[in-house]
């Protein structure tokens, strides 16, 4: 990824990875990695973006982000994630969407504030969660929005293994290599029946939470977090 300084989600991102899937798909590779230019591996949703573009924008954005993150959670090969820096909301997801999550050591965070935010999460994005963090931790972190340091997020199951920044993506490559031995039809058979049922949890009718998304109330809470965190809007 690599998209200005945080690597945040917008929608173009959306296109770009959606087109990407597609293009692996049909490709020889057998097991691909996602991580990140620079320090960050994602920060997540633009969220200036979504305070500036309104609702013409959340419009393109939202009915846009759950198909996209669906199409990378159910990619019939294996994905693993090289996460080389701070993962947070979106960039959360991303990892956790991975069959195999690597995350390097050092300052880097990774975790889920949109309730901090003030935004409900898309239903795939909290299947997602449902689906890759063990249920002890689960609420803990939806609720609080903790963002744990990479050795906290190994023991609460967030990531599976976290290495030398130096060593990321030559592990990476290994575990790459490993999953890419299964028979190709038998992965993608196995990875689809593990995650069909949390896919399918997410059909309901989101209006709701698209509402809430383009409330002035709810930008008023996003504003305040960014002026909190960033300390300066844009």
């Amino acid at each position: 990824m690599d998209d200005g300084k945080v690597n945040a989600i917008d929608v173009e991102f959306l296109y770009e990875l959606n087109d990407h899937l597609d293009q692996l798909a049909k490709s020889d590779a057998r097991a691909i990695i996602l991580t990140a230019s620079g320090s960050v591996f994602s920060a997540g949703v633009d969220l200036f973006r979504v305070l500036n573009g309104g609702a013409s924008y959340l419009e393109k954005f939202l009915p846009l982000f759950s198909p996209v993150f669906e199409k990378f959670f159910l990619f019939p090969k294996p994905v693993i994630a090289a996460t080389n820096g701070h993962a947070i909301a979106g960039g959360c997801i991303l990892t956790c969407a991975c069959d195999y999550r690597i995350m390097s050591q050092g300052d880097g965070r990774i975790g889920v504030p949109e309730l901090l935010v003030g935004v409900p999460f898309p239903l795939i994005a909290l299947e997602i969660m449902r689906f890759a963090t063990p249920f002890p931790y689960l609420q803990q972190l939806i609720y609080t929005g903790a963002t744990p340091t990479p050795e906290v997020a190994l023991r609460m199951g967030l990531v599976d293994e976290v290495v030398a920044a130096e060593k990321l993506m030559e592990r990476a490559q290994k575990m790459a290599q490993q999953l890419a031995a299964i028979p190709a039809n038998s992965f993608r058979i196995v990875k689809r029946a593990l995650r069909k049922e949390a896919v399918e949890r997410t059909k309901a009718n989101q209006q709701e939470i698209f509402e809430s998304w383009q409330s002035p109330q709810i930008h008023a809470v996003i504003r305040n977090y960014l002026d909190k965190t960033i300390g300066k809007n844009r």
